[in-house]
């Protein structure tokens, strides 16, 4: 008798297990409609190339932007939407203690479910000399808030090689 118990026990559990891994995609579908999102990052690199780079090299750069999602924010609805942009390419003066801007303007529009998780920006700077490619920076996920309907968000970042 005992026996019969354990079984009806797990199976009670795993169904209680269940239902807490599906509250947050029930959640999803219980009728608040996606809000739409639009507007316009400019992110603006101070590149400080140092001995990275000799005089007359160049400084590219290339951002994107995806919506922060939440756990389980993006279960059945396909891939998050992504922007991205490459930047402005600056030539390094004389000088190794001078530093050289890039810039990238990155518009959007899409629908997303929160609105206060903003985008997770990402980043890559090419320091180019000569003979190619002499040093990238990178950097993934960095949290930004999304700017006021329609308006531009200025993101600056200083880079140092």
């Amino acid at each position: 008798m005992e026996h019969k118990r354990n079984p009806q026990i797990l199976l009670l559990a795993l169904l209680a297990s269940a239902a807490v891994w599906a509250a947050p995609a029930a959640d999803q579908r219980s009728g608040a409609a996606p809000a739409a999102v639009s507007g316009m990052y400019t992110v603006i690199f101070n590149v400080q190339p140092g001995p990275a780079l000799a005089a007359g090299g160049k400084i590219a750069c290339r951002a994107r932007i995806a919506p922060n999602l939440r756990a389980f924010d993006n279960l059945g609805q396909g891939a998050a939407p992504v922007a991205s942009a490459a930047g402005v390419s600056a030539t390094v003066g004389g000088d190794p203690a001078s530093s050289v801007n890039c810039s990238v303007e990155i518009p959007f529009a899409w629908l997303v479910n929160d609105q206060e998780g903003g985008v997770a920006l990402s980043y890559e700077i090419y320091a180019i000399g000569g003979s190619g490619v002499a040093a990238i920076r990178a950097r993934q996920g960095m949290n930004v808030a999304y700017p006021e309907s329609g308006g531009t968000a200025n993101v600056r970042l200083t880079v140092v090689f």
